[in-house]
């Protein structure tokens, strides 16, 4: 399983300006302010599947509901409440940026890693299942695996959040590996570029990684209340995240299809033309 914060990012935008992949497309008069300019993510559901959230970081605010991924001796996987908050910090970096994107959303936690960023691809599936079940209206995975085992049963998972209206935002791995389920078209992929512009995102016309958002060198929540600079997709993802909680909370019946065709036709290096003049 895929979880750190790795420099030296393959799946990610280095060396490129933005202006290096303009894109031409025709549609409606769809801008970043009738996406979600004025939206703060009030009444949108986010849940972070990750280390866990630190409650009461000063940047984070309130946890609306906090849960633990256990497994037993037997095998036997469970999901509880908890208030043991994160084991790494890795979750709490990510809330942070979901919090400072959309500051009204509620936010929530599934804790699937351990210490040391250590976890088990069936834990994961558990807790990435068990948020569908509850229909989150967006889910931050900012963790891939990479054992193949495990892929029909993530890629099940991701088609049953996309047929729900649960989306799922996922990091692209930071290596050039074959990692999931950020590949799957069901997710929106993620991976970061190094613009200092903390609002930047851009659409990628080669795939597998679909947007493009800042990961490189970004400050971040930590544990104790801290704060720490680091870099990898996993900080990129969240802002992703946020942004579809802005765009849900003005637009609640998007599907994840529009939802994905929202955010395409609005990111910096489209450019609409509603006579298909490019």
């Amino acid at each position: 399983m895929s979880a750190t914060a790795a420099p030296g990012l393959t799946w990610s935008l280095r060396g490129r300006s933005p202006d290096e992949i303009p894109i031409a497309a025709t549609g409606p008069d769809l801008t970043p302010q009738w996406a979600w300019g004025g939206s703060t993510g009030r009444g949108v559901r986010v849940c972070v599947v990750d280390s866990g959230v630190e409650r009461d970081h000063p940047l984070i605010g309130q946890v609306d509901g906090s849960y633990v991924v256990l497994k037993d001796a037997d095998g036997t996987i469970t999901v509880e409440p908890t208030e043991t908050g994160d084991t790494c910090g890795h979750g709490t970096a990510c809330a942070g940026i979901i919090r400072r994107t959309a500051p009204d959303c509620e936010l929530y936690s599934v804790r699937v890693l351990g210490e040391r960023f250590s976890g088990t691809g069936d834990v994961l599936l558990a807790g990435l299942r068990w948020a569908v079940e509850q229909r989150f209206d967006v889910i931050n995975l900012s963790l891939s695996t990479t054992r193949p085992q495990f892929t029909d049963a993530l890629r099940a998972i991701a088609d049953e959040a996309a047929f729900t209206r649960s989306v799922i935002v996922a990091s692209a791995h930071n290596t050039p590996v074959e990692s999931y389920p950020w590949r799957f078209s069901s997710v929106i992929s993620v991976g970061s570029h190094q613009e200092e512009d903390p609002e930047l995102y851009l659409y990628n016309p080669s795939p597998p990684v679909e947007f493009f958002a800042q990961g490189q060198n970004v400050t971040v929540p930590w544990l104790g209340g801290a704060t720490i600079r680091t870099t990898g997709n996993s900080f990129a993802t969240p802002y992703i995240t946020g942004l579809c909680a802005r765009v849900l909370a003005k637009h609640p019946s998007l599907t994840t299809f529009r939802l994905k065709s929202v955010l395409y036709l609005a990111a910096a290096n489209v450019h609409v033309s509603n006579r298909g003049e490019e």
